[in-house]
């Protein structure tokens, strides 16, 4: 992970008081909130932002004290414990915002649900105290003079822009790695990904390191980080936000908007940020569009009379697409019984129409340099340059070089694709009218979140992308080992509302959130302490060191000397099955080895087990080979 030099931003330094930093890799120091200015730590885990906002109406916090708290846990858990690497800086002007919208309730002033809560925004909006990266090195001091118009929009809304969160390099991808900030991890399971491009928001709002924050969406990267940190996430219907100040990707399939956890939460940052913006002509329509309050909508019963159009042809066929399949089946079953209607759909020429209908490729480079354009301090002006200058992660040589060849925007094969979506539009809308459904359902990914360094599979984010219509990621359930899976409803122009509807009853029907183990609650401001136990079994002793955030299983394990007949055979972790041993989860000493020490990295059920002390230490040997004695295993 490269180094990010704060020296470049004194005020940021002095406005999360860093101390002097080295300029070594991985030698970043964390967030240090100030303890002087925090009335007592207040408890922001998993909170929505109607508990915050009660919290500050009865003087239990204020919105500094949010803050603090929030930094807090970025300290805990950002650069250090599970190290998600979510966080690329935080805003400078955080405390003395929060400050101003504490005075302003002081005065009986209070802009609505979001005054004075913490927020993240993605480091592809402008910002006009922060640098916008894009998260590229080539960027890194890009610095804009205004907000983009969603920012300035939640800073009239009374909320607090507490930092800026990474992502995938240029937006340009969907595993969260750039050239500036590396890696970004999965709270859930830290050897996979969080998705992308929006994959910094979405591992920072799943581990509550803000309230909620924005993501932006070219093929999936607000529904697929949402997907992988059990979180909601929408992509509007085209023109429903305005990209103003949002480095592009892609003008045609761009759009802006927010991750949350919970639906209720969706809908507070949607009416704060949606609308029409002059400077946007896309959202010319919008404000004839857009209701009061999208939380009108929410209805407990809102599943009830639904029909929902299964859209199997993105479901997939092969092996590694069956996990994922099963969680989502049981998704839906639980909406029949919530009162929908749950029926097979097919759009007609569906896989031909998807096909080679992005304009990703056609647009980027031109999309770029026109945004580049308009900045006068950029330090590049154009995605050649980049990677003329090698300021790129290797990880994306490739793609930037192909997406840099076209000479023109208007090729062939982007004629096609023009022709290719509005067909695609039409299809879909036909079907919906035409088989009277209100949303189709299906994977937003046919696979779990992938592995640190591999391609992300099963890849559904096309077709809201092509055809300009909303659609809705939504927690379905956990794969085996514990990663977020999620099912998506797509629906007609305009029907946001509807889509949260649904969403919502289901929520409150089966409460699908459930929190990443890897940045449990703070303990006074400061993450938990490692768990131990010390074991003897017969004549055999382990030691055990547990750390809560990452999952890691330390031991020691030794025997004593004896005789050929009491020689160790075995010495094992087994789960348990009531009474009776479960199978063996893993060895700590091999045959005939008499000390061993190692780290095994809990995860899904075992970690669950683990915690739970539904694990026990197994003695074997040659006198006793079915097993000599058990310990459970008690941390504490």
């Amino acid at each position: 992970m490269p180094f990010r030099n704060f020296a470049r931003f004194p005020a940021l330094a002095m406005a999360v008081g860093l101390a002097t930093m080295t300029a070594h890799a991985d030698q970043r120091q964390p967030v240090r909130p100030q303890p002087a200015t925090v009335m007592e730590f207040f408890e922001v885990y998993e909170q929505s932002i109607l508990d915050l906002q009660a919290a500050q109406h009865v003087g239990r916090v204020t919105s500094r004290g949010l803050v603090e708290s929030y930094l807090a846990r970025i300290q805990a858990y950002d650069q250090a414990g599970s190290r998600l690497n979510a966080i690329v800086m935080i805003n400078p002007r955080a405390r003395e915002d929060a400050d101003a919208m504490d005075r302003e309730r002081a005065d009986k002033k209070v802009r609505g649900p979001l005054h004075g809560i913490p927020v993240l925004i993605k480091d592809n909006y402008d910002t006009a105290e922060m640098p916008t990266s894009g998260g590229t090195l080539a960027l890194a001091t890009l610095q804009p003079s205004a907000d983009a118009y969603q920012v300035r929009k939640l800073r009239d809304a009374g909320a607090v822009i507490l930092g800026k969160t990474t992502m995938h390099e240029l937006a340009a991808g969907i595993t969260a790695i750039s050239s500036f900030t590396g890696q970004t991890r999965n709270p859930y399971d830290l050897s996979r990904t969080p998705g992308g491009s929006s994959g910094g928001t979405g591992a920072a709002i799943g581990a509550s390191f803000a309230a909620a924050g924005m993501g932006s969406d070219t093929c999936g990267s607000i529904r697929i980080p949402s997907a992988n940190q059990n979180l909601v996430g929408l992509r509007g219907t085209h023109g429903l936000s305005s990209r103003t100040g949002v480095m592009p990707l892609s003008s045609t399939q761009d759009i802006a908007g927010p991750l949350a956890r919970s639906v209720t939460d969706l809908a507070i940052m949607l009416d704060a940020t949606v609308g029409a913006d002059p400077a946007d002509p896309i959202t010319a329509q919008s404000a004839s569009h857009i209701p009061k309050s999208y939380r009108d909508a929410l209805s407990a019963d809102g599943l009830k009379g639904a029909r929902i159009g299964v859209l199997r042809a993105l479901w997939g066929n092969a092996p590694e697409d069956d996990e994922v399949a099963g969680v989502v089946r049981k998704a839906l079953d639980g909406f029949k019984a919530q009162g929908a209607e749950v029926v097979d759909v097919i759009v007609p020429g569906l896989d031909d129409l998807l096909r080679d209908s992005s304009v990703i490729g056609d647009e980027f480079k031109f999309d770029l340099a026109a945004y580049l354009a308009k900045q006068p301090n950029a330090p590049v002006k154009s995605l050649g340059e980049i990677i003329d200058r090698g300021l790129h992660h290797a990880e994306l040589d490739a793609r930037f070089r192909l997406r840099n060849a076209p000479e023109k925007r208007e090729t062939e094969h982007y004629r096609q694709a023009m022709i290719k979506r509005r067909a695609l539009r039409g299809a879909v809308m036909a079907t919906l009218e035409e088989q009277r459904i209100d949303a189709l359902a299906y994977p937003t990914l046919r696979r779990k979140a992938a592995l640190i360094g591999e391609a992300q599979g099963g890849v559904n984010c096309q077709l809201s992308a092509t055809t300009g219509l909303p659609a809705m990621a939504m927690p379905a359930g956990f794969s085996n080992d514990g990663v977020p899976i999620a099912l998506e409803l797509l629906g007609g122009e305009w029907e946001e509302a509807k889509l949260l509807k649904y969403a919502f009853a289901w929520e409150q029907a089966t409460k699908p959130r459930k929190a990443p183990f890897s940045t449990p609650p703070l303990a006074k401001g400061v993450a938990p302490a490692q768990l131990t136990t010390d074991l003897a079994i017969g004549s055999s002793a382990v030691k055990f060191t547990y750390d809560v955030t990452t999952g890691e299983l330390r031991f020691d394990a030794t025997t004593s000397k004896m005789g050929p007949t009491h020689r160790v055979i075995g010495l094992a972790i087994h789960r348990s099955e009531g009474e009776k041993p479960g199978p063996i989860v893993a060895q700590l000493l091999a045959p005939n080895q008499i000390s061993g020490a190692g780290t095994l990295t809990m995860r899904g059920r075992n970690r669950e087990d683990l915690v739970d002390g539904k694990l026990f230490v197994h003695l074997y040997t040659k006198q006793s080979p079915l097993g000599a004695e058990r310990q459970r295993i008690s941390l504490h």
